[in-house]
């Protein structure tokens, strides 16, 4: 197995059209998996690929996973909690897993460039995360043994099933 690769030889996909069991495309936004590529086994990595004006992800916290970003290349913004941040070429950030003050969403400032970064995050599985803008709830479980087995769920926090409901 290949343990090196280089970032200019990667070819960022549509989200969705390449990662197995992604979510579906948010604003265009492209992605190109590094982790598989160089074996990784507890730590995801990938370059994102965000165009102006534009977010990959939705604004959101994992309950169980911690991510990190480095800027490549191209201006943005970090909504994390309540606050934002811009965000350029060069600088680090950090998202440990928590509640909805750990919410977080990188958005491309830009009207004329995208926005570049490398994206690091641990590989808890199964994983729980929360969306504060929609009340979205969800988790998802990757098994080691590859695509077959995945399971996500999403829900809003107000329709939540009672404990006994069918039972």
């Amino acid at each position: 197995m290949k343990r090196i690769v280089n970032l200019d030889s990667l070819q960022p996909g549509l989200i969705g059209a390449r990662l197995p069991g992604a979510p579906a495309l948010y604003d265009g936004a492209a992605v190109a998996p590094i982790a598989p590529l160089v074996g990784a086994r507890r730590l995801g990595y990938n370059l994102t690929v965000v165009p102006p004006g534009k977010a990959a992800f939705p604004f959101h916290s994992h309950y169980g996973n911690e991510e990190m970003f480095f800027i490549l290349e191209g201006r943005g913004e970090l909504r994390y909690g309540d606050e934002r941040h811009p965000l350029r070429a060069g600088d680090v950030v950090a998202c440990p897993p928590g509640g909805p003050d750990s919410a977080h969403q990188i958005r491309n400032t830009s009207v004329d460039a995208e926005l570049r970064y490398l994206a690091v995050s641990t590989t808890q599985s199964p994983d729980m995360f929360h969306y504060p803008d929609s009340g979205k709830t969800g988790a998802s479980h990757y098994p080691e043994s590859g695509d077959a087995g995945v399971v996500r769920l999403r829900n809003r926090i107000d329709h939540n099933l009672d404990y006994w409901d069918g039972e």
